[in-house]
């Protein structure tokens, strides 16, 4: 089953083919230069960049996917490839709404063009089922095992999902306001490290030996709840910066991003403990963007170690952040229980989609 899938829901142009887990070809334009010098993305420049780059980039992957599967110079791209494509599959949500637009509307367009069914997928469920993706050999040779602990810790989510089944989802736990990712970034640009943040105060943190001298507040742990929240610890960091000069923020530099950065993941980590006690399902599955943090890898598999469990990320650095192909693989799950666009015409963005929008799916 071949599946061209889309994504612009934020500041990356992203095509993929894929066959399904196996990812047979990819192509992937970053916008993080455009956005570098506001201090974050700005909606209406990711909006002109998906628009300007998305035709390449569709391009490129085509190419890709041509000569992986024949060495012959075909007279048209297009038709030659999507004779081999079965389905197109593109992201309707969560993100940016003008950038959801882009991709939405191109994929309604090629799917109306070369008569294909359209499936929406839901992000999040991406970044989900990215730790399962294969390269075009099928490796790695990783089975799918239910029950496990999904969870999403990227720059606009955070949470702990408990699946039974493909395409089930019950959401244990959440951010109540802002992201694991969003609170790195925000740290950083605190501190004028520039955007994006979390891999600068990775790189620093990783320099300290006492890496949580500061010892930064971790709201919600107290609480019974597998909710989480991060404003709060923001505006600690906020407050405790304003108390330093310009000279002791830079003398003290690498420990306070490194206390910042303990206080977040170890919400997140003491989250995950109480859903393994709660539910007593040990096997972990982690993706989305923060998850390229060695430090928080090395967090879940102490976790997972001291539970006698096991933890799963995505096999390929590519695959943490936002791509194509993981809504590929997704959508290889939902058109085998024929779950396609009921209109592709009227398929429109849904930039606050949740996990708990999807039928089937249950919060406690």
């Amino acid at each position: 089953m071949i599946i061209l899938s889309i994504d612009t829901s934020c500041d990356e142009t992203s095509v993929a083919i894929t066959d399904g887990r196996k990812v047979l070809a990819n192509a992937i334009y970053s916008q993080v230069l455009l956005h570098k010098k506001w201090g974050g993305v700005v909606p209406s420049i990711a909006k002109r960049a998906h628009e300007e780059k998305i035709d390449l980039v569709i391009e490129e992957c085509l190419h890709k996917f041509n000569r992986s599967q024949t060495s012959t110079h075909c007279t048209n791209l297009f038709i030659t490839c999507f004779k081999n494509i079965d389905y197109i599959a593109v992201t309707q949500g969560p993100g940016l709404a003008i950038a959801l637009e882009v991709g939405i509307n191109k994929a309604k367009e090629l799917a109306k063009k070369y008569k294909k069914k359209l499936i929406a997928v839901n992000h999040l469920e991406g970044h989900i089922y990215s730790a399962f993706a294969q390269n075009s050999a099928g490796n790695p040779q990783r089975e799918i095992e239910f029950p496990f602990l999904a969870i999403i810790v990227s720059g606009g989510h955070t949470e702990i999902v408990l699946m039974k089944d493909h395409l089930n989802y019950e959401v244990l736990g959440e951010t109540v306001d802002d992201a694991a990712g969003e609170a790195l970034d925000k740290a950083a640009k605190l501190l004028g490290l520039g955007y994006p943040g979390g891999p600068v105060i990775e790189t620093l943190a990783a320099q300290v030996k006492n890496q949580d001298l500061d010892h930064f507040p971790r709201p919600m742990l107290r609480e019974k709840t597998l909710d989480m929240s991060y404003s709060g610890l923001k505006t600690a960091f906020y407050y405790h910066l304003k108390k330093l000069t310009e000279k002791e923020k830079n003398q003290q530099l690498k420990t306070l991003v490194s206390s910042f950065q303990e206080a977040a993941f170890d919400v997140l980590i003491k989250k995950t403990e109480s859903a393994i006690k709660k539910t007593g399902v040990k096997r972990l599955v982690v993706g989305g963007g923060v998850i390229a943090n060695k430090r928080l890898r090395n967090l879940f598999r102490a976790l997972a170690k001291n539970h006698q469990g096991e933890v799963v990320f995505p096999p390929y650095k590519y695959l943490t952040g936002d791509n194509a192909a993981m809504i590929g693989i997704v959508a290889c799950y939902k058109a085998q229980k024929n779950v396609f666009a009921e209109n592709p015409d009227q398929l429109d963005r849904l930039p606050r989609m949740t996990l708990t929008s999807l039928s089937g799916v249950d919060k406690n």
